[in-house]
């Protein structure tokens, strides 16, 4: 891709910057904090996480003023120029000059905010097509009953804060994976029963919508109270004992669907105090872990060459991913 230039400066998304680049742009500020340099107690310089939606990069703005310091906020979009360093093998922002945006710059926000490949709207109806495959009445109205609960949230929550999925979108992204995965698998163990899977599948994650504060960018400034102190598996068995309670559902539909959520993390250090113990939940688990962990390893070596090895991923056990010159089509590339 040919960057564009602004006098001595190039204009580049955040996936496109090399070290020794001069750069200004329009980025998302992500997260920011006011920290006190090593050789001083007075002077102070902004850590910023600067983002768009191919990435992010770690920034500073040093010597900053009090005014400077109260300026900016996470969640704003800001002009920065600057020049592209690299800190402990990593790459790093030094930012010169830095102001918010105007409505002259004319910018939309969505172009800087990481977003699932597929429209919310078009994997929202995807997930309504599998409820109505739902046979069973109880777990079908408990199901519906949830995710029309909480469709405006959906559309823009990720999976995560920082881990799998963590775009705008993600959520609804990390369902439709499954539910498509599920689907195939379904046609293989054909013991299984499809209601349980789909709707374990469904309803697997949909409490981090309470778990964590996000806005409307897909971003998650914090978790909420209720998520530190139970999890989105507790909050997950909450929403299907209160929905199993109004749609008079079937008491065994109820606890089937709670094993569910209450198994697929499979470990109690993970938060799941119960392992699966009915085959639509040993299902259920290995789906999670298949597409989340598929999800970072393409994340991982997206941007990196072929033929070399990405950062370690803490949420790949700290490995690092092989970026192999087989393309999916067993050709090689040059």
């Amino acid at each position: 891709m040919e960057c564009k230039k602004n006098g001595d400066f190039l204009v580049k998304r955040i996936s496109e910057l090399k070290k020794s680049d001069k750069v200004e742009n329009y980025y998302l500020i992500k997260s920011i904090e006011c920290k006190i340099t090593n050789n001083s107690s007075t002077n102070k310089y902004l850590d910023i996480i600067l983002a768009d939606s191919t990435g992010t990069i770690n920034s500073k703005l040093w010597e900053v003023s009090k005014e400077i310091e109260s300026m900016f906020k996470e969640n704003m979009l800001v002009k920065v120029k600057g020049s592209i360093n690299e800190y402990r093998g990593k790459l790093q922002f030094k930012i010169d000059r830095i102001r918010k945006i105007t409505e002259e710059d004319n910018v939309n926000i969505d172009d800087f905010v990481p977003t699932a490949p597929y429209k919310s709207d078009d994997m929202y109806e995807k997930v309504l097509d599998y409820i109505c495959k739902i046979e069973n009445d109880d777990i079908r109205k408990i199901t519906e009953n949830i995710i029309l609960s909480c469709e405006d949230k959906l559309m823009n929550y990720p999976a995560a804060k920082s881990n799998h999925h963590s775009v705008k979108g993600g959520l609804l992204y990390h369902i439709t994976t499954m539910l498509r995965s599920g689907e195939k698998l379904l046609e293989i163990y054909e013991n299984l029963n499809s209601d349980l899977v789909y709707a374990g599948v469904i309803l697997h994650d949909i409490a981090k919508i309470y778990e964590m504060n996000s806005s409307e960018l897909g971003i998650v400034s914090e978790y909420t109270m209720e998520g530190q102190l139970l999890g989105h598996i507790t909050l997950g068995i909450n929403l299907i004992e209160t929905a199993g309670r109004e749609v008079g559902a079937d008491r065994e539909v109820v606890v089937l669907l709670e094993h569910m959520i209450l198994a697929h993390h499979y470990e109690p250090e993970y938060g799941s105090p119960k392992k699966p113990m009915i085959p639509e939940a040993e299902l259920l688990h290995h789906l999670d872990i298949i597409d989340a962990r598929l999800y970072d390893m393409n994340k991982a070596i997206k941007d990196i060459d072929y033929g070399t090895f990405s950062e370690r991923v803490w949420s790949l056990d700290n490995l690092s991913v092989y970026k192999s010159f087989i393309s999916k089509n067993n050709k090689r590339n040059l």
